[in-house]
């Protein structure tokens, strides 16, 4: 076992598994933490179903259902899990049915926005002796170095764009509404909501071209469950809005599918970046 390794060993791990390329990417590198064995819970509709075949047991269920989700936790032994993949982002203002743990524990969350209703339901799990971790400690090869990743760089007016970029997003994630800003000229041109990154790009695209698209980790970050992407599908958006530069968060964002997402940036023309909240200043 290497130092990078979590001393896992043969224990289960728990993996609560939604949309998205993330939790395959999770058990495909689990064992280089020490972890042998994998118990994915899944999100009925949306978890890739090879996540499923990569693991040592399984069990989809519905959104609601968080006393199934405990009790085959604990019946396969986990003590540590993940919580990977999207959830479909109007889950925090739709009517979906609850069990009676959940409804219970609605009734005492004030903050509705994703983050403080994901925060409560994994104290609430902790009350079960399982501990949700933060995903960047499993996927570090994930995350976005501080540098030039692509073959073309950002020009000197895309620079000042950037730095407007990262106060805005670093603002509006202060306050859990987005991730991601879109600025062209120095004017802001769209701030994400709940619509996603990759609708926001197209949106501001119906405003304007050459734009550059920021996004940032928010400033109180909850890496437990929540961790800034971008791969291929951000880049299509941006072909499709005309966007130039993509800026992330060096060390809080992930890129999936890298070589993919760079080549066809470089493709296009378009510069993607991992910076700092730090960017251009002296």
């Amino acid at each position: 076992m290497n130092e990078n390794q979590d001393n896992d060993g043969d224990k289960i791990f728990g993996l609560i598994a939604c949309g998205g390329a993330l939790p395959l990417e999770f058990v495909r590198h689990a064992h280089e933490h020490g972890i042998e064995k994998v118990a994915v819970a899944g999100l009925k509709d949306t978890t890739d179903p090879e996540v499923y075949q990569k693991s040592f047991c399984h069990e989809e269920m519905k959104l609601g259902e968080l006393s199934r989700l405990i009790k085959f936790f604990k019946k396969n032994g986990v003590r540590k899990a993940v919580m990977l993949g999207k959830i479909p982002p109007k889950f925090a203002v739709t009517d979906i049915p609850l069990d009676f743990r959940l409804i219970k524990l609605a009734a005492k969350i004030l903050d509705r926005r994703a983050d403080g209703i994901l925060s409560a339901i994994s104290d609430e799990i902790a009350n079960d002796g399982i501990i949700i971790q933060e995903t960047t400690r499993y996927l570090k090869h994930l995350l976005a170095p501080e540098a030039i990743l692509t073959k073309k760089h950002p020009d000197s007016k895309q620079e000042i764009d950037i730095k407007l970029g990262i106060e805005i997003a670093s603002a509006i994630g202060g306050y859990d509404i987005g991730q991601t800003a879109v600025v062209y000229k120095h004017a802001v041109i769209a701030v994400e909501a709940m619509e996603g990154t990759d609708d926001c790009i197209r949106r501001a695209g119906k405003y304007t071209k050459n734009t550059v698209i920021v996004k940032m980790a928010k400033p109180k970050q909850d890496f437990r469950f929540d961790v800034p992407c971008v791969g291929v599908g951000t880049v299509e958006s941006m072909i499709e809005a005309g966007a130039k530069v993509l800026a992330v968060e060096a060390g809080k964002t992930f890129i999936l599918e890298k070589e993919k997402t760079l080549d066809l940036a470089n493709n296009n023309g378009i510069v993607i970046c991992g910076i700092t909240r730090s960017y251009g200043k002296e």
